[in-house]
């Protein structure tokens, strides 16, 4: 009898229900579902509709049932750092702000008044981004006090979906990481930073690993979807479970995650806190196993999907590839640059940037779409020089997963920017990472060498020469 595991990753713009299996040897995998997702505006903030997302993903459980498809253990991945606060009824207080939401701004000033830049990086090996939930809980102690005040529990996005399915409270280790308040040392909450910021202790909720089982569904989840299963906690941030699906085993790997971020790294044993990694704006998130995601976050595809939304989806992915990969115009941006980070329009940022650096304007569909793909490629050439000299390894290689692996003049760029053979793939890479740990918990794969191993026979790989 055929065991299903089910993977419910939740980006920033869709959702999808992913059924995974075993056969031969080999992982299967089968979309039940798919919705999408993105932010609205409330009382003038960004929030994400979590209620909608509850329910879309209790849809997607229904599908599986009828398909006759029940799985034995399912668990849940969303984006970092966001976060839901909860009274002692459970109920949220406020709103569910998106990270690309303006609160924050100033936050860091606040922030530092309390503890200086440098010794925050230092304390917690995460990189300055004004979006962390650090930041994000200063905005709410200045604007919403009362929530703080009332709060009882804080839990991340994919936390609080796996509680409304349990009843149980817990806060993953990969994700936690993310909100620069967990110490690379003890793995743990850093209480005496969070109490220095005024931020009460209570709300922070233990902090546990990938592959835990948080429990099965509550009796009411059981009669709305029609079954019972086990909840088993993935790396819950998706960036965290693509990772795990890189296809190798060599103890030095190069990576580039590649979707809404570019997030390119390596794994490494222990976090490095250091001032010269700080001024690189590295950061050490925390990865299966308490590995370390030494990376940096890229602005990454966010660009073309913000221009081809703008362009009212006149044009796909691959024909926003082709068309670039035609056009010989030159302008650079700075793809981290904050002016990208929440434009009104992508397409008025880039050319102001051109603008204003003295460049030509892109002014074609085409010629924009070219401008964005050879800008991350120069940034993925200029980030792999810095990781070589951070880590003291020349790496020959480099795996891109994610939707990016799809791109293929972006990563026929980025093996020229880079000087690395690119092996792209696999595409679903955070599906993949999440069911590989449900199937480590229950033994199915012995450990993540021989998941990996899997995902290497089960997946296809492009190859891209410098």
């Amino acid at each position: 009898m055929t065991e299903y595991y089910l993977a419910v990753d939740i980006g920033a713009s869709s959702g999808r229900h992913i059924l995974g299996h075993m056969e031969q040897g080999r992982m299967v995998m089968e979309e039940m579902h798919r919705f999408y997702n993105g932010l609205t505006v409330k009382d003038g903030e960004a929030c994400w509709d979590l209620e909608q997302l509850f329910e879309e993903i209790k849809t997607g459980l229904k599908k599986c049932r009828e398909a006759g498809k029940i799985p034995v253990s399912m668990g849940i991945d969303t984006w970092a750092v966001d976060f839901v606060l909860l009274d002692d009824t459970d109920k949220v207080l406020g709103n569910a702000v998106g990270y690309r939401d303006k609160r924050t701004e100033g936050t860091d000033r606040l922030v530092y008044e309390v503890l200086p830049e440098q010794e925050l990086y230092g304390r917690t090996g995460i990189q300055k981004q004004i979006f962390n939930t650090i930041y994000q809980l200063m905005a709410v102690k200045k604007k919403h006090p009362e929530c703080l005040e009332k709060a009882s529990a804080m839990l991340l996005v994919p936390d609080y979906f796996q509680f409304l399915l349990t009843g149980r409270k817990a806060s993953e280790y990969t994700n936690a990481t993310t909100t620069q308040l967990v110490s690379p040392k003890t793995k743990d909450w850093d209480f005496e930073l969070i109490e220095m910021l005024g931020y009460p202790r209570r709300i922070f909720q233990p902090v546990v690993k990938p592959g835990t089982v948080l429990g099965n569904f509550t009796e009411e989840i059981q009669r709305e979807v029609g079954f019972d299963c086990q909840v088993i906690l993935p790396a819950t941030h998706d960036t965290g479970s693509a990772v795990l699906a890189v296809p190798s085993n060599e103890d030095k790997t190069l990576y580039i995650s590649s979707g809404t971020w570019s997030l390119m790294g390596v794994e490494r044993k222990e976090a490095d806190c250091s001032e010269k990694s700080r001024g690189l704006n590295f950061t050490n998130e925390g990865g299966y196993d308490y590995r370390f995601r030494y990376l940096k976050n890229i602005m990454g595809l966010w660009m073309i999907q913000s221009l081809k939304k703008e362009l009212q989806d006149a044009y796909s992915f691959a024909g926003l590839c082709e068309m670039a990969s035609g056009e010989t115009i030159s302008s650079l941006v700075d793809c981290n640059d904050s002016r990208f980070l929440a434009p009104e329009s992508m397409i008025k940022a880039v050319q102001e940037y051109c603008e204003d650096t003295g460049q030509q304007i892109p002014k074609t569909p085409g010629q924009l779409a070219c401008v964005i793909y050879r800008s991350l490629a120069q940034c993925y050439g200029k980030t792999v020089r810095e990781i070589e000299e951070m880590t003291g390894v020349h790496y020959k290689k480099l795996h891109v997963v994610g939707g990016g692996a799809n791109a293929g003049y972006l990563n026929r760029l980025t093996a020229a920017s880079t000087g690395k053979t690119v092996l792209a793939g696999p595409t679903e890479a955070t599906a993949i990472g999440n069911l590989m740990v449900q199937m480590m918990a229950k033994g199915v794969l012995a450990d993540l060498k021989a998941a990996r191993q899997c995902v290497y026979d089960s997946f296809e790989m492009k190859i891209y020469e410098p």
